[in-house]
């Protein structure tokens, strides 16, 4: 069985691991698959669109099960906050989605991402870091390294799995 990550970034393929061990004859395969949505993208059902875009894309590219993992940021009333999606698609056409870890954003990042700048180039400029993205990530900044960017989107691939599991042994 192939299974498909739409993304070639370090942090996302690390973070898909419980497929491949819950799938024991399961191959990962790393596709670069285009979100379709904005390069930074600016709510939650954008990022969401993004992860399903990506996870679709993969079963498009011949794996049984794809996954999509998004980072975004979304408005509320009291600031910018960072936003994660998965997405889980197979060939039988399932898609399952699910959202990961919140933070309040500081005001100059917020700034910048209002200035049209992407949050990954704004992390690497604010760490000395340009492959910060595809390591700790602005969730491993804010939290001070109690959470990188492959863990948050374990969590989420973790539900994912639970999901699609759930769904297949109705």
């Amino acid at each position: 069985m192939r299974i498909g990550i739409g993304s070639e970034n370090p942090a996302k393929i690390e973070a898909v691991r419980p497929f491949i061990m819950y799938f024991k004859d399961a191959k990962l395969v790393s596709y670069s698959s285009d979100s379709l949505v904005s390069a930074q993208p600016f709510s939650d059902e954008e990022t969401k669109e993004g992860a399903i875009n990506r996870a679709k894309d993969c079963v498009k590219q011949g794996a049984e099960i794809g996954l999509g993992l998004e980072g975004g940021v979304m408005e509320m009333a009291d600031g910018m906050y960072l936003c994660n999606w998965g997405a889980v698609a197979d060939s039988e056409g399932n898609i399952f989605s699910a959202a990961g870890a919140r933070i309040l954003l500081p005001n100059d990042v917020v700034q910048g991402l209002k200035q049209g700048k992407e949050l990954g180039t704004l992390m690497g400029e604010l760490t000395n870091d340009p492959e910060i993205r595809k390591k700790d990530g602005a969730i491993g900044v804010f939290t001070s390294g109690m959470l990188s960017r492959s863990e948050m989107f374990l969590h989420i691939a973790t539900i994912l799995l639970g999901q699609y599991v759930y769904n297949l042994n109705k």
